[in-house]
């Protein structure tokens, strides 16, 4: 008989090969994925289109930091941008217009492969233009754009989804009258895809889920070090930089609030050094709930709204997929009753309460 010490090594091979099988057969998180490419497409839309009327003094030829400085530091720091290759205004507002594109186009997913190449070079291209006029929200929408690149984020809530679901039939029709040989061929040539596909879509969620646990985990531990953070004292301090004040009355109402401010102070510490450890089983939703809470009253209370929506769209990645699909199917119940309203006519849990018509008298006397 068997024991426990014997069973033990024969475990680990088979937790590898389970590991391995996964990694190279199945693409995991890609509704996961797909809130990335829509969130981050859709977030650097909005802030393309804010600073629209400002483009010029921010990227273009009209900026303080002129595309000749830029070529300068470029030349230190070994960065590049599309934006440097003309001085010529016409060129920059092609290349605005091509940005504005760009982002609509990897939001809806329409050629994603491709589509996600250029929207990672549109957003590297205008970060390094304009290096020292950020927040802080475009270097991790920067970090996730290339990460998405290796994803396969067009497979869920996409454009490119629907053509894939539109052209299925066809595919199978035309593969049935094709030759053998030919088809034995595809068929290599499409395991091999899928499995390159699946190991690096596998290793780019990965890399972006590593990538946020290290920013919250660093985060919390250089807040450790800090006295202001101990005491409780160091969000009373924020609330009273009037460079992150957009609305001074609200930060001081908030600041009038000592016991509060406190807890807020603990609970973001706590909250960014625990982050790494507590996602695993269902803790991981109210920490999600209250990281949420936290990037929200950082966009209200200190005007970063673009930092904030960066931090939300990157904590989608750790939620499974069965949780974005129950929200699909939340979606659609919403849907189906919001027409059943307008049209007036019952939904399919109210069919089910309406009774079945009776036959009609005539019918019942014939029968009789």
């Amino acid at each position: 008989m068997e024991t426990e010490q014997t069973l033990a090594p024969r475990r680990v091979p088979e937790k590898i090969d389970a590991f391995l099988t996964v990694l190279t057969e199945r693409p995991i998180s890609l509704y996961a994925a797909a809130v990335l490419r829509i969130g981050y497409g859709l977030l650097y839309l909005v802030f393309l289109l804010r600073e629209f009327p400002h483009r010029d003094e921010i990227w273009g030829p009209g900026s303080p930091w002129t595309p000749e400085l830029a070529r300068q530091l470029f030349d230190q720091t070994g960065w590049l941008s599309i934006l440097t290759l003309s001085d010529s205004r016409p060129y920059f507002e092609t290349c605005y217009a091509l940005a504005l594109v760009t982002s609509a186009l990897f939001m809806l997913g329409w050629r994603t492969r491709a589509v996600s190449v250029l929207f990672a070079v549109v957003v590297a291209s205008f970060h390094a233009r304009a290096i020292f006029m950020t927040d802080g929200g475009d270097n991790l929408i920067l970090l996730m754009a290339v990460y998405l690149v290796l994803t396969a984020c067009g497979r869920r809530w996409s454009l490119d989804a629907r053509r894939t679901r539109l052209q299925g039939s066809m595919g199978k029709a035309a593969s049935s009258s094709s030759a053998p040989d030919v088809d034995g061929l595809r068929h290599q040539l499409g395991s091999s895809r899928r499995t390159l596909t699946a190991v690096l879509h596998n290793c780019g969620m990965f890399v972006i889920a590593a990538q946020v646990c290290f920013l919250y985990g660093s985060a919390g531990l250089y807040k450790v070090q800090g006295g202001s953070w101990g005491n409780g004292t160091a969000l009373h301090y924020v609330l009273n930089l009037d460079l992150f004040r957009p609305w001074p009355e609200l930060s001081l109402m908030a600041d009038g609030h000592d016991m509060l401010i406190a807890v807020a102070c603990y609970l973001t510490v706590l909250l960014q050094v625990a982050f790494p450890f507590v996602l695993f089983g269902r803790l991981k939703y109210p920490v999600l709930t209250m990281l949420l809470g936290m990037h929200l009253g950082i966009a209200v209370l200190m005007g970063l709204p673009l930092f904030s929506g960066a931090m939300i769209i990157a904590d989608a990645v750790f939620l499974p997929d069965r949780f974005y699909r129950s929200l699909g199917r939340l979606w659609q119940r919403v849907g189906r009753w919001t027409h059943a309203r307008e049209t007036g006519a019952p939904s399919r849990g109210e069919k089910a309460l309406v009774p079945p018509q009776s036959a009609p008298a005539s019918q019942g006397s014939s029968a009789g």
